[in-house]
């Protein structure tokens, strides 16, 4: 089963690829863990990067497009893989067709409301990094973390203000990929506003 995962912030699709990960036993793979991954073995691609990264540039889509063709030759990959965060442009989905034949592409579908309620209500602890959801997932001290005692914050990015900005953004950069994997009758719509339990069986059943 070879899978890509389309969908905005706040959609779920990180609890849903691991589900996935183990009833498909195929690898998910983020393009965050394959430049980190790079990076942290000193790869050729991942000294790259990081010299990149470092001149506060942008990485090109022939490097992470690289990143990508080496990670879906080796062997765990044989039978499939869950890619997230690539393709991101149609010259990355037209690589992606050359290097495999998808299965197909999973466009989680959730109303901006619904993001700004998930994504405003997080906090985070400053130390550990561990998240709190303040109507989902708690703390059971309001505004304390559960095991430091520390006082949670919300992050800049979490702010309804910064949602609404990525969300636009996502929704820009997104679009002409939902069209062209539409066209190519890959694209299956899975409404992500429900418990991430139902939405992983919808996505079972769409992907039969």
């Amino acid at each position: 089963m070879k899978i890509v995962l389309l969908g905005p912030p706040g959609a779920g699709k990180g609890t849903i690829a691991v589900k996935a990960k183990e009833f498909y036993a195929i690898p998910h793979i983020s393009t965050g863990d394959l430049f980190r991954n790079n990076i942290k073995n000193e790869t050729e691609l991942g000294k790259k990067v990081k010299t990149i990264l470092a001149e506060g540039g942008l990485v090109p889509d022939s490097v992470t497009i690289e990143m990508v063709k080496n990670r879906i030759a080796e062997p765990d990959c044989k039978n499939g893989f869950i890619l997230d965060g690539f393709p991101r442009t149609i010259a990355q989905a037209d690589a992606l067709a050359e290097m495999t034949e998808l299965d197909a592409v999973v466009n989680f579908v959730i109303e901006k409301d619904d993001v700004i309620k998930r994504l405003s209500g997080r906090r985070m602890c400053p130390s550990t990094g561990r998240l709190y959801h303040i109507i989902f997932n708690p703390p059971k001290v309001e505004g304390k973390d559960d095991e430091t005692g520390e006082d949670l914050i919300q992050r800049d990015d979490d702010k309804p203000q910064a949602i609404s900005h990525r969300l636009e953004v996502y929704v820009e950069q997104t679009q002409p990929l939902i069209d062209y994997y539409r066209g190519k009758k890959l694209l299956k719509d899975i409404d992500a506003s429900k418990a991430p339990a139902e939405v992983f069986e919808n996505m079972k059943e769409a992907l039969k």
